[in-house]
């Protein structure tokens, strides 16, 4: 995980989510690490919860035109911890089984959700090919991936090395 974070960093293309402040940007990397290193997706939460990493606020554009501005969410640190955790894990994960000879990657629920999402159910048990999942992941940075996992935000599947 740490490998893909300096990946990333190297790249320049470490995904800082909508909502941090100039100095979140700046702390990010740091506790992203200190995360991956000794700690949860919980308690990079923990950590991104500290005031003054995210904006209060962001401008959104409005459907009839123009622009509003609009409160950034409360739960955003949870998401962008729990989002981004997620893809560097399934990006070591990627490099695990790439190095173990190619094996692929199976997609499972790691985190119940109440109202699950007909298109992350229908990923349950399907196989990735790691070496196509690790380049999309690379590839699609903070956005929805080609192979769909993960399925979007708050979606609680992840992978496994498959048996």
């Amino acid at each position: 995980m740490i490998a893909e974070v300096e990946h990333d960093l190297a790249a320049g293309t470490l995904y800082n989510g909508r909502y941090l402040s100039d100095l979140g940007v700046e702390h990010y990397p740091r506790l992203l690490g200190e995360a991956i290193e000794d700690g949860t997706d919980e308690s990079l939460a923990a950590s991104l919860s500290a005031p003054g990493l995210f904006a209060d606020t962001y401008q959104k554009r409005k459907p009839s035109g123009g622009y509003t501005i609009s409160k950034v969410p409360r739960t955003a640190p949870i998401t962008l911890a729990e989002g981004e955790f997620n893809r560097f894990y399934l990006r070591g994960l990627c490099q695990r089984a790439i190095a173990a000879g190619g094996q692929s990657i199976e997609i499972y629920r790691a985190r119940d959700s109440v109202t699950p999402r007909p298109e992350s159910q229908a990923m349950i048990g399907h196989h990735l090919d790691a070496d196509k999942l690790l380049v999309d992941l690379r590839e699609h940075v903070g956005v929805d991936t080609a192979l769909g996992l993960p399925p979007g935000p708050n979606s609680g599947l992840s992978g496994r090395l498959a048996a």
